[in-house]
């Protein structure tokens, strides 16, 4: 019996994982390759034989989307899967007209690539890229923790040095070798004390957490869907982006699946915003409990900001795939009184300067990008060579800690808050009726 030839569309993560769950051990299809977008240096690599099983022993391909129409061709492929994340309504379909107008079909999966685990599960999921899911999860873990429970935290995989079945972080020293992109979503866990499971094999981070944990924690990349199918789902959805909770793929699937949504940033967006979101929720999935939470920020020194020309560093994916303008350290400027907001495009420099003009939108903040090595020089670089007088960095980690910066800088922090402990209150309640206790 010939097997279906299938060709999986991604981006460095949810791809993967669809390939174990449902493709892997399956002698009825055929994964004849991956394709890559969104994240750098990942096309031309190879999904590693040793993750790919038996039936593919000399592991998988992985080509670059741009070239999708071709690759139906020359791998004679009956079938593509898109697998990543973050992409509006038209750009899904926009897709899916490309793959069927090559004679392909084109499928998108969902709850059926979903883990079972042994323990409760939370997934803080968002609408958007930049919503401020990352501050969600944080903040989920720490009311975990009031509850006497040991939280454990499982991460979208980011292979973006090397592919590794299973990692785990807890300390400071454990984040050494890690790139910018994977230090931002590991870093904030690991500095609260909570150890951090991330891969490319979801199953075994699974059960390597379940032996420590009390009770998991999905904090997902962008806007996808869990990867462990959770007993209590979140969703934050961004009150600067009213709308997008119905626009976005998949994150309109998680505002319709929530037990929780949390409406965020409702003290930097309008309150007609706040009540369109809110009316999208009564409509779309009533039984949700709807919350309102602000985004605050802190700044370490607000001197170096007031008067000055400032360079302002933004969450990298925040402003390229996740569509923003700026972001925190913007607000952090204007609050402040930075009398200019330098635009950092003409001291931008390789894939720094690629991604500003690939990402036409970004137009007086610098996104923090580093995939790899040479594009955290590359950043370094573009941010020595500025003509500022002060660096605002408003990124999950501290990017003094892995560059070097020649020009006086501060840091922006942004946490969430619930006003009047109602999401906490809430949290707990349904943990109660899991009996998910210490």
């Amino acid at each position: 019996m010939s097997r279906e030839r299938v060709l999986i569309l991604g981006a460095a993560g949810r791809d993967f994982h669809n390939f174990n769950v449902l493709y892997r051990s399956d002698p009825t299809h055929l994964v004849v390759g991956f394709t890559a977008a969104q994240i750098p240096n990942i096309a031309f690599r190879v999904y590693p034989s040793e993750f790919t099983g038996p039936l593919y022993p000399e592991g998988i391909p992985i080509f670059p989307e741009s070239n999708l129409e071709g690759l139906i061709g020359e791998l004679e492929v009956d079938r593509c899967v898109l697998s990543y994340s973050d992409l509006s309504n038209q750009e899904v379909m926009e897709i899916a007209a490309r793959v069927l107008s090559c004679g392909a079909d084109f499928e998108l999966v969902g709850r059926r690539t979903m883990l079972r685990s042994s323990k409760p599960v939370v997934a803080v999921c968002a609408v958007r890229t930049g919503a401020g899911k990352s501050q969600t999860a944080r903040y989920v873990v720490d009311v975990l923790k009031s509850a006497g429970l040991n939280p454990v935290v499982i991460r979208h995989p980011m292979p973006y040095r090397d592919f590794r079945a299973v990692q785990r972080f807890s300390s400071p020293g454990d984040l050494a070798p890690l790139t910018i992109e994977e230090r931002e979503e590991y870093e904030p866990h690991v500095m609260r004390g909570t150890a951090v499971y991330s891969g490319v094999d979801c199953e075994r981070v699974l059960g390597e957490a379940e032996k420590e944990a009390d009770i998991i924690v999905w904090d997902g990349g962008n806007n996808d869907l869990p990867f462990v199918r959770p007993d209590l789902w979140i969703t934050v959805a961004d009150a600067m982006r009213p709308g997008h909770e119905l626009t976005y793929y998949p994150g309109s699937i998680n505002f319709r699946c929530a037990d929780i949504i949390v409406i965020n940033k409702v003290n930097t967006a309008s309150e007609d915003a706040v009540l369109f979101i809110e009316r999208n929720a009564a409509q779309l999935n009533p039984r949700a409990g709807v919350f309102r939470a602000a985004s605050a920020i802190s700044v370490e020194d607000p001197d170096l900001i007031r008067g000055r020309r400032v360079l302002v560093i933004e969450d990298g994916p925040t402003l390229t795939h996740g569509g923003m303008h700026s972001g925190a350290g913007r607000i952090a400027a204007e609050i402040c009184g930075a009398s200019e907001i330098v635009d950092p495009r003409p001291f931008a420099v390789g894939s720094i300067r690629e991604a500003l003009e690939r990402y036409g939108h970004i137009k007086d903040a610098l996104p923090a990008l580093g995939y790899y090595l040479e594009q955290m020089e590359e950043l370094e670089e573009s941010i020595n060579r500025c003509d500022c007088e002060t660096v605002v960095i408003a990124t999950p980690v501290d990017l003094r800690r892995v560059i070097r910066i020649n020009k006086p800088s501060t840091s922006v922090r942004y946490e969430l808050v619930d006003p009047e402990n109602r999401l906490a209150d809430a949290i707990r309640k349904r943990l109660n009726r899991l009996g998910a206790s210490a």
